[in-house]
């Protein structure tokens, strides 16, 4: 003797929850492993950048001169 009977209706009701669940934890997946992906290519083009953007001398520095100059004022 059941003390509740499901109805048609009812059980549509749960599949269809069930189904919404399920979609929405493949799309979670999905979405985080799509995150992943954008995260590694935004950091090696950031790496890259800053690659290119390093600043590099236009020449040698020019060796100090090894007298001392003085001036005067007067």
């Amino acid at each position: 003797m059941p003390i509740a009977k499901i109805t048609g209706q009812g059980l549509a009701a749960i599949a269809l929850s069930v189904a919404l669940l399920w979609g929405c934890l493949i799309t979670e997946q999905v979405m985080l492993n799509h995150s992943y992906v954008r995260r590694a290519q935004v950091m090696r083009e950031l790496r890259q950048l800053q690659l290119l953007n390093r600043t590099q001398p236009a020449s040698t520095p020019a060796p100090a001169p090894s007298h001392r100059l003085d001036t005067t004022v007067g």
